[in-house]
């Protein structure tokens, strides 16, 4: 499964269709620059529009993810559904790994506030305090961004 041969796929299938991104897009109830996105293999289409998109194009769903028409005298088997539910959990494991990103920044974040209280008692130490209790205080904030981010995420 290549991104990049998928989005070429989409492209080809929806330039045979004679479709705009513009009017694939809003057949499908999304931006052109979803389509576009789809179509240069930045992202891959969310699971819950694969089947409206297969049907858009006129192709299977096991043409979508091989990135290729599918040969007549083809062996390939694949079920759709199981197809969709590993595209599902792939999207989850991606959002809950940006979601552990942000929980290992708040970690670090916290550890730098707690080292920050060790050093001091010149100018020089209290100098790296005040700057590792800045960035302490910076990393715990992306933390809760990031975290925030991948939790919405998750469906």
């Amino acid at each position: 499964m290549d991104q990049l041969e998928i989005g070429i796929f989409i492209a080809k299938k929806r330039k045979e269709k004679n479709f705009t991104q513009a009017q694939l897009a809003e057949k499908l109830s999304v931006s052109n620059k979803t389509i576009s996105k789809w179509e240069t293999g930045k992202c891959m289409p969310d699971y819950g529009i694969i089947q409206s998109l297969c049907k858009e194009l006129e192709i299977t769903l096991p043409e979508l993810i091989d990135g290729e028409e599918t040969e007549p005298d083809s062996i390939r088997i694949y079920d759709d559904n199981q197809v969709l539910d590993l595209i599902k959990r792939i999207q989850n494991l991606e959002n809950q790994k940006v979601s552990l990103y942000g929980i290992i920044l708040m970690t670090m974040g916290i550890a730098l506030f707690a080292v920050h209280f060790s050093i001091g008692g010149s100018d020089v130490r209290d100098f790296f305090s005040g700057l590792l209790f800045g960035l302490s205080i910076g990393e715990m904030l992306v933390g809760v961004f990031v975290t925030a981010i991948g939790f919405s995420r998750q469906k």
